[in-house]
């Protein structure tokens, strides 16, 4: 059964300001990962897990322009991307027609109940208040079969409480990574892996990854 959650105010001006910035957006983050080595490898490792339930089916959730549900393709798996930008899904569909995008909210995911091996989340909470977040991650346990991964990026602070910034597109927020950990765990995932490294922008957060699985 698919669930369904009332649509989140903020989303209609992030919606909005993404669609302002495909073109710019897309030449700036097509090939970003070939100079993100911890990124890329901790996508890769992602990818060898989920190879490993033998469930192929990934859900690139926030997909934008749609170059790494490309790269989860190219790594074997049968992902297809979803995100709340029009504007980003169309931009994705013409420069990967093999692929599939689907315009969608986060918390109202068109997927089946249990249907995923895996759902990459690349930055793409990023900009949900902290009172939504767990929502979102219910939502995204919800599509999750057994045994299935949940790879999180975000931005990390080092204080006790989630941070709103200013961020190029719409405001977002940085989260202390054990309390991004302890949403997970809240959510019914289990947290068994993490990287932390320095930022490669002039904000100063750190960049985390969090690899959790669904028991």
């Amino acid at each position: 059964m698919l669930a369904s959650f009332p649509v989140m105010g903020h989303q209609d001006k992030t919606r909005a300001a993404y669609d302002g910035v495909v073109e710019l957006y897309a030449s700036m983050f097509a090939n970003r990962l070939e100079t993100r080595p911890f990124a890329r490898n901790m996508i890769g490792t992602f990818a060898e897990l989920v190879r490993g339930t033998g469930n192929l089916q990934v859900a690139d959730v926030g997909c934008g322009p749609g170059h790494l549900t490309a790269m989860l393709h190219d790594l074997g798996l049968e992902a297809f991307g979803l995100d709340l930008s029009p504007a980003m899904i169309e931009h994705a569909r013409r420069a990967h027609p093999a692929l599939r995008f689907e315009e969608a909210r986060m918390e109202d995911l068109p997927v089946e109940d249990g249907a995923l091996g895996g759902v990459l989340a690349h930055y793409s909470m990023i900009h949900t208040p902290p009172g939504e977040l767990p929502a979102l991650l219910a939502e995204q346990v919800r599509v999750l079969a057994p045994g299935g991964l949940l790879l999180a990026s975000f931005f990390a602070t080092d204080g006790p409480e989630p941070v709103r910034f200013d961020h190029k597109v719409t405001p977002a927020y940085s989260w202390p990574v054990d309390r991004f950990a302890e949403l997970l765990a809240g959510a019914g995932l289990v947290p068994f892996a993490r990287l932390l490294h320095d930022p490669a922008s002039e904000r100063g957060y750190l960049d985390a990854h969090l690899l959790a699985r669904l028991p």
